[in-house]
């Protein structure tokens, strides 16, 4: 059986610096997709009349559907070729983009982000297994692996910066018409990757409806329960439908003779542990956009590129970080240099905590932005090389899925539970404290301004203070179960 990390052919160099060029530009623009509509969200409410409630799923409709069906993704590659499954994912992803941008209400809007996030479900999976096909081993894939993690991160913030660039010139549909023409160089672009050979196999469809159904009545439960009330009667009924779903889809998986998600990949304890650390790892940076940039714009009335640029800070502590530990990995074992890094990027997180009405932007917001950066590329890019390593060829697909499906599972988690901490917290001090906030500002009450003030406060503070004990969480489990040694990863890489 061939291992994975055996290119299917020589190449030459500068087709292999081209084929990085796509594939790293691939990840940057769905990653970017996570948090390019985060700093347009209060202009899209407005423009098109999306209820508070409705709000979050423009941004959880594309998370959901991306997290949700990346398994189902990385299998079709496996099975069908993973360059004309990522050919095909990014022409679904830029159609959609165009969808998106021309969308004329929140159900459309909402319904196209779902559309981006298939596309991007077809596309990253496949992305990252191109890798351990195009690349030899040693310091050309841990280089290619290095800016592909590096490339992950930074769509994050650069989605941030982009999103409050477009939206206050061109318009909010410009946060989506901007992948257009990316995704059709990407397209271009793409006819240079070798095809890896196909596998036999069937697909699994009923592992890939239970799953979905699954994980999205549990992400909904969780996000509803925070808006209505844990004994609603809808959000128990999402919670019931999660409780039969999930055991359900494990049950099909173990007795399946082509499982979607197979669980023998959990036999090694580095990539287990490398997807639970993800999972948790990705609570940290999402939940600190979506918190503080509504603290920036609520709160201190930032405009929405005056938020987005806020972010800078962390964007550099990205590239140093990424740059530093991809060095790091080829000379210390992974978690030596992931848990310091998620260690790094936890405390950071407990410092933003501390806010207040007051914003120190210099003296507090800045450094704690740059070391939640610097930490967490530290923890992604260490992760990421242990998490496929030594894994099957029939299988590299799959298990590329697993470590992009625990980073955005982790992402929809991470934003339902830091989001319903930081709603609860506030409506203990101050029901529909937003709304006071405006009408305290609008009437001239300062009374209910601060008191609208406090509680929206302590509200993101206790969300923050949570995302910071998810990531000290990751790095225990890393710790613990990552026992790859010095010079394992750099050498097999996947």
């Amino acid at each position: 059986m061939t291992a994975v990390g055996t290119p299917q052919n020589d190449r030459p160099d500068q087709n292999l610096g081209l084929s990085l060029t796509v594939i790293a530009t691939a990840q940057l623009m769905l990653v970017l997709d996570d948090s390019i509509a985060n700093i347009a969200l209060p202009v899209i409410q407005n423009e098109l009349g999306i209820s508070a409630a409705n709000l979050p799923w423009v941004i959880n409709a594309y998370i959901l559907a991306f997290g949700g069906l990346l398994l189902f993704g990385g299998r079709l590659g496996d099975l069908f070729g993973r360059r004309r499954l990522l050919q095909i994912g990014m022409a679904v992803f830029t159609l959609a983009s165009l969808l998106a941008g021309l969308a004329q209400d929140g159900a459309s809007l909402i319904a196209f982000r779902g559309l981006q996030g298939l596309g991007a479900a077809l596309t990253a999976p496949n992305a990252l297994a191109l890798i351990a096909t195009t690349f030899p081993e040693g310091q050309p894939r841990s280089k290619a692996m290095a800016v592909y993690g590096g490339m992950s991160a930074l769509g994050i913030v650069a989605g941030l910066l982009l999103g409050g660039v477009l939206t206050s010139t061109l318009g909010w549909r410009w946060v989506f018409f901007i992948n257009i023409p990316i995704g059709l160089a990407v397209l271009a672009g793409s006819r240079i990757l070798a095809e890896a050979d196909l596998h036999r196999g069937r697909l699994d469809l009923a592992g890939a409806a239970t799953s979905i159904a699954g994980m999205s009545a549990l992400v909904y439960a969780i996000t509803r329960g925070g808006e209505h009330g844990w004994t609603d009667e809808i959000t128990l009924a999402a919670f019931a439908v999660a409780a039969v779903m999930l055991p359900l889809f494990l049950i099909l998986q173990s007795r399946g003779k082509s499982p979607l998600l197979p669980l023998h990949l959990f036999n090694d304890r580095n990539r287990t542990g490398s997807y639970l650390a993800t999972a948790l790892l990705a609570f940290g940076p999402m939940g600190a956009f979506y918190l503080l940039t509504l603290y920036m714009q609520h709160i201190e009335s930032y405009s929405p590129i005056a938020a987005g640029l806020a972010w800078l800070p962390f964007a550099i502590g990205l590239v140093l970080g990424a740059g530093i530990s991809s060095k790091l990995v080829l000379r210390l074992a992974p978690r030596q240099v992931a848990v310091p890094g998620m260690l790094i990027a936890g405390g950071a997180l407990f410092w933003l905590s501390r806010i207040g009405d007051a914003f120190d932007y210099a003296g507090h917001f800045m450094p704690g932005a740059f070391l939640l950066g610097f930490g967490f590329a530290m923890g992604i890019v260490s992760l990421t090389l242990t998490a496929v390593k030594g894994v099957a060829a029939q299988e590299t697909g799959i298990a590329s899925a697993l470590l992009n499906a625990s980073q955005q599972i982790g992402v929809a988690f991470g934003l339902a539970v830091l989001s319903t901490v930081s709603v609860t917290a506030t409506a203990s001090r101050m029901p529909d404290a937003l709304a006071g906030l405006y009408r305290g500002r609008n009437a001239g009450d300062q009374g209910l301004v601060e008191a609208a003030n406090d509680a929206l406060v302590h509200g993101y503070g206790l969300g923050l203070a949570a995302a910071s004990a998810a990531l000290i969480a990751a790095a225990v489990i890393a710790a613990v179960l990552v026992n790859a040694r010095r010079g394992e990863v750099s050498a097999e890489l996947v």
